[in-house]
């Protein structure tokens, strides 16, 4: 069986647990395709996965070792799926693994269902194009669904300049609602040349000093209860995050809140559908989208990318380079 390269880890641990290795090159089963890798990105959820955060939370991660991290892609498809797949051999495309899979796509190849995959957009190049798909259909699935946010409406952002906020930002603005940005100081000017009409440093505004809103998106995930208290009436929280250091706490809280209170707040797993990928595709060939990468590494430098996203302050995606 040949093989190939993948970002890999042996055990939980900080970022210096992962490393480059080999493992089989997958096969696609029936009705999957099998997609050449030529770039993926580095997501909140994943450093979670690989610090053993949520394993006793949500079982996401599996028992056994070595495991593998990465949530996104874009790549060429190699070998298609059956007749009516839509998608034929070297086309680009952009995807994500299906949620009982999760994680895996830092690798040269990877094997998936083809109703996860659409097109990318065909004036960005790979790197560019994977800073969007985690995020945009997130952000997406937030503000659209979710929260419906509506014309003229006030959108409160928090960790607007990140891979879920920096999207979130544009799309705000495109939906036409005022959009104020939570963000760290020297991102300020960042998240306004996205389209926020506000932003405010976290670091030195509280949340009592930022008004109401109708609509809160919660990209952090600690502190909740203050940010949820900032609702007004008939306004709507997403949270797409928890709070780390405290998981199983913050989880529960996030449970508790989607069923009890006047101001229920919104949680959701994302698992995005060819659709949803398809209109994020039209999305950034309109303009209305553009694509924010802070970093690029080779997949060598896993490590790396997991340690700088980690420290924080990242502007969109730290993106890998696998192709």
């Amino acid at each position: 069986m040949s093989e190939m390269r993948a970002a890999l880890y042996d055990g939980y641990g900080p970022p210096e647990v992962l490393y480059e290795g080999t493992v089989p090159r997958p096969v696609a089963a029936p009705g999957e395709i099998l997609v050449r890798v030529l770039a993926a990105s580095v997501n909140g959820g994943e450093l979670a996965g690989r610090a053993g955060k949520v394993r006793l939370v949500t079982g996401l991660t599996g028992r056994g070792f070595p495991k593998r991290t990465g949530m996104d892609f874009v790549g060429e498809v190699v070998t298609p799926g059956p007749p009516g797949s839509g998608v034929a051999a070297g086309d680009r495309v952009w995807g994500l693994l299906p949620r009982h899979r999760m994680f895996g796509s830092a690798a040269e190849f990877v094997a998936v269902p083809p109703e996860r995959v659409a097109l990318a957009p065909s004036a960005l190049d790979p790197v560019q194009a994977v800073s969007l798909p985690a995020g945009g259909t997130t952000a997406i699935t937030a503000l659209r669904d979710k929260a419906r946010l509506r014309v003229g409406e006030r959108l409160l952002v928090r960790g607007a300049a990140g891979g879920v906020g920096s999207v979130a930002v544009q799309l705000g603005r495109a939906y036409g609602a005022h959009v104020t940005a939570l963000a760290g100081a020297r991102n300020l000017g960042f998240v306004r040349d996205l389209g926020a009409d506000e932003a405010f440093d976290y670091a030195t505004t509280g949340a009592a000093g930022l008004g109401r809103f109708d609509v809160v998106l919660d990209a952090v995930g600690t502190g909740l209860r203050a940010y949820r208290r900032l609702l007004a009436p008939g306004g709507r929280m997403v949270a797409i995050a928890f709070d780390l250091a405290h998981p199983a706490a913050s989880i529960a809280y996030l449970l508790a809140s989607t069923a009890f209170g006047s101001r229920r707040v919104r949680f959701f797993s994302g698992n995005p559908t060819r659709a949803l990928l398809t209109e994020l595709t039209a999305l950034a060939e309109s303009g209305a989208l553009r694509p924010v990468v802070d970093t690029v590494r080779p997949l060598a430098d896993i490590a790396a990318a997991h340690r700088a996203l980690e420290q924080g302050g990242v502007r969109g995606k730290h993106v890998l380079r696998v192709g």
